[in-house]
């Protein structure tokens, strides 16, 4: 067969034409392209042209093609045509007077409205339509820039893609591989919680977070995940390790068994071998753009004093450091003395930090930069000790203290007003769980215009209602959740004690007693009297708290619906609610109008994660 012929059924006279010009075959077009011709005959005259048009035309394609090969564009004359018909230009023909004539409609395609404008026009519309374009297309972006992964797997899920477990996780870990443009653009990743349960589990999950960490090359958070770290090597931190525009990082220190043999026949320093200190401190030799770092130990998880020392110089950025439950051979007063220049700084439940160690520190260059500092569970002695912190560090703007035993004053010690005071200073969180004399000298030094720039108070042990007093009036302190608290049950059978918990619902309690105890008492009345005549009288029921005062008087939590009023590491490790149940849980409804329908949208219900910013530790 030959291979102009048509795969019709029938043929038209077209392909009579088609079959004496000969056939070509153009790959642009995808098929075969007919060759212009002219022929003459002694009654015939026929000139073809079928690609008469614009070549710059951007609408020649294999559609137009087809219409052109079907409705070809010829003139047919019966008219005596001359051999001089012949000659010259193959694109016309000689068509002598009173012939008769009959001209096909052209099949030319029409020259696009677009071409059509004059360039700078063309270019203008050109520019707008691109800027749309990348306009939705960064407005797309953004919603993979934080990626939560919250709760345990549905079962119907793990049926479906014929998977035991995390089949989210390897799901992302795919598209991630696959979609890199996307992964670019990732800076905050939460995997969902490890549990105790789930330890046999845990060792997979991790190496799945750390594959998906090593495919997003600009992440800068890793939220709600907080494997211990127990100086072996594991793929997560290693992988962590290689993101150079990591921000924030949590060491949760675990025990090691090698070290625990070896402190039974040894004392520190020395316990962790050469190479568990290489390794540890490589891990942070890429974390230029730190500045956020958490160092926790974990049922007596060690680091040594130098790799302490070490580590915090190579972090050119770190900005926010918390140390925490480290024993006395680990941090003490001269790793305290070596800290590089800091904005907050939090040390908690640390026996190697002393008050001489606080007074060096508080004259030393490097805690001149200071705007936040938390002293929790440090036992303070003397209240010079924080009189002179806050005297030294003149940028100081938060300030918390927490501690059971009240800081005392010699009795041979010269006392002036105020007692302690900052210039700078615009939040306390004062917690003595004993009761004593700290809070009569703090709010001594208040009345002293010691703290000209405070604004917010927060003291849960205010046994007295000292510090409540100096406070702006409230008319209520309590809030909604109190009676949903699990201290609600037992709130009318607790009693008034010299020493009070953290329990911030019973802080609250108390404060709403006092100040429905001052509104049973009249403080004055007033009388409107008219020509020696009363008419009419009110009384003023009295109020806790100093009118005119700018100090406002809170006792809410750092993490909402938390009876504790400080933040802690354990918050970050419990990973929030994300196996509860209940009406606020996420069933995918939200997405309902997608056109997959129910069975692509739905899940099961999930808690909507809440991530816990780290500057509240601060």
């Amino acid at each position: 067969m030959e291979t102009f012929r048509p795969t019709r059924a029938s043929l038209s006279p077209d392909d009579a034409i088609i079959s004496r010009a000969g056939q070509v075959y153009d790959p642009d077009l995808g098929g075969y392209r007919p060759q212009r011709f002219s022929f003459a005959s002694t009654g015939t005259s026929v000139s073809w042209d079928p690609f008469d048009f614009n070549p710059a035309s951007i609408r020649s394609s294999t559609s137009s093609y087809a219409s052109i090969a079907s409705t070809p564009s010829f003139y047919y004359s019966t008219a005596q045509t001359s051999p001089a018909s012949l000659i010259g230009s193959q694109r016309s023909s000689y068509v002598p007077p009173y012939s008769t004539q009959q001209k096909l409609r052209s099949t030319a395609p029409p020259t696009p409205v677009f071409q059509r404008l004059p360039p700078a026009v063309y270019d203008c519309i050109l520019n707008i339509t691109l800027k749309e374009c990348i306009k939705k297309l960064t407005d797309q972006l953004p919603r993979y820039e934080r990626i939560y992964i919250a709760g345990n797997d549905h079962a119907l899920q793990l049926k479906k893609f014929k998977m035991k477990s995390s089949v989210r996780l390897k799901l992302l870990r795919r598209t991630l591989r696959e979609r890199r443009a996307l992964a670019q653009h990732v800076i905050e990743f939460k995997p969902p919680r490890l549990y105790p349960d789930e330890e046999l589990q845990g060792k997979e999950i991790i190496d799945i977070v750390a594959s998906i960490v090593m495919s997003c090359p600009n992440l800068e958070r890793l939220v709600g995940f907080y494997p211990l770290y127990n100086h072996e090597f594991d793929r997560l931190t290693y992988a962590l390790s290689t993101r150079r525009k990591l921000k924030e990082h949590i060491w949760i220190m675990g025990q090691n068994s090698a070290i625990t043999q070896r402190s039974l026949k040894q004392l520190p320093p020395g316990l962790m071998d050469q190479q568990q200190v290489d390794d540890f401190l490589q891990y942070h030799y890429q974390w230029t753009s730190l500045t956020t770092l958490f160092l926790h130990s974990h049922q007596g998880g060690i680091l040594e004093r130098d790799v302490f020392s070490t580590v915090l110089q190579q972090l050119p950025s770190l900005q926010h450091l918390s140390i925490s439950n480290f024993d006395i051979d680990d941090f003490d007063d001269i790793v305290l003395q070596d800290l590089p220049p800091l904005q907050s700084l939090r040390l908690q439940d640390l026996e190697g930090v002393t008050y001489r160690g606080l007074l060096d520190f508080a004259r030393s260059a490097s805690a001149q930069s200071l705007r936040s500092l938390s002293l929790i569970h440090l036992d303070i002695a003397y209240f010079s000790t924080i009189s002179t912190l806050l005297l030294y560090l003149r940028d100081l703007r938060r300030f918390t203290l927490v501690q059971e035993s009240p800081p005392v004053i010699p009795s041979d010690e010269l006392i002036f007003q105020p007692i302690v005071g900052s210039l700078s200073l615009t939040y306390i969180h004062w917690d003595i769980l004993r009761s004593g004399t700290a809070n009569s000298n703090l709010a001594s030094s208040i009345l002293a215009n010691g703290f000209p720039s405070l604004r917010t108070i927060r003291a849960p042990s205010d046994h007295d209602g000292l510090l409540q007093s100096l406070c702006r009036p409230r008319a209520n302190i309590l809030i909604a959740s109190d009676k949903y608290s699990k201290a609600y049950r037992n709130a009318h059978n607790s009693t008034h004690s010299d020493t009070l918990s953290l329990n911030l619902f019973e802080a609250r309690k108390a404060a709403q007693a006092r100040i429905d105890e001052a509104r049973k008492r009249i403080d004055f009345h007033v009388t409107v009297e008219e020509d020696g005549q009363v008419m009419e009288c009110y009384d003023f029921e009295g109020f806790m708290g100093t009118v005119g005062s700018k100090i406002w008087y809170t006792l809410e939590p750092d993490v909402q619906g938390s009876d504790d009023a400080l933040i802690d590491i354990g918050d970050l490790m419990s990973g929030g609610r994300e196996r509860e149940t209940g009406k606020d849980g996420c069933t995918g409804l939200w997405n309902a109008s997608h056109h997959g329908g129910k069975k692509w949208w739905s899940h099961s219900e999930r808690w909507r994660y809440q991530s816990i910013d780290l500057r509240r530790f601060f």
